[in-house]
């Protein structure tokens, strides 16, 4: 078995393309790593149209990471499909049904972490032109992604 250089790095590629593979809306990744009091380096964060859609999307992180890594991530919420937290420890996904996602607003609580945002092929814009108004400032870096 060939070592990964940085295996936090690989493990979150995995996390983010097992979240595309099921039509993920609005996938961002926090970097969280220079907040002192992040419980985690990275924060997945996504949504889906239904709960169904939530938990396939939560099956298949679970699934593509435990293929290509063998880890068997921590998870709860699968019963409600409204929120599933997916626990890798360096990394955290959050899928979230729609509405919970805009009622617990994530990144905004972590606004000083760097958002990292991808693409989704319905999205017509970047949203990296969009200004967002919070009362922690400006974010350090917005990086917009396609798949």
């Amino acid at each position: 078995m060939k070592k990964i250089k940085n295996p936090t790095e690989a493990l979150k590629n995995i996390i983010v393309e097992a979240c595309q593979d099921i039509k993920a809306k609005e996938l961002v990744v926090l970097d969280m790593k220079g907040i002192n009091e992040a419980s985690a380096d990275y924060f997945i964060i996504c949504h889906g149209d239904s709960s169904t859609q939530v938990n396939a999307i939560a099956t298949n992180v679970l699934k593509k990471v435990k293929d290509e890594t063998g880890q068997i991530g921590n998870k709860e919420g699968m019963k409600n499909g409204e929120w599933v937290l997916v626990d890798y420890g360096d990394i955290v996904a959050h899928i979230f049904y729609k509405e919970k996602r805009y009622y617990y607003q994530l990144e905004e609580l972590w606004s000083d972490a760097i958002l990292t945002e991808y693409k989704d092929e319905e999205t017509q814009i970047k949203k990296s032109t969009i200004k967002t108004k919070t009362n922690a400032g400006p974010r350090k870096q917005r990086v917009s992604k396609s798949k």
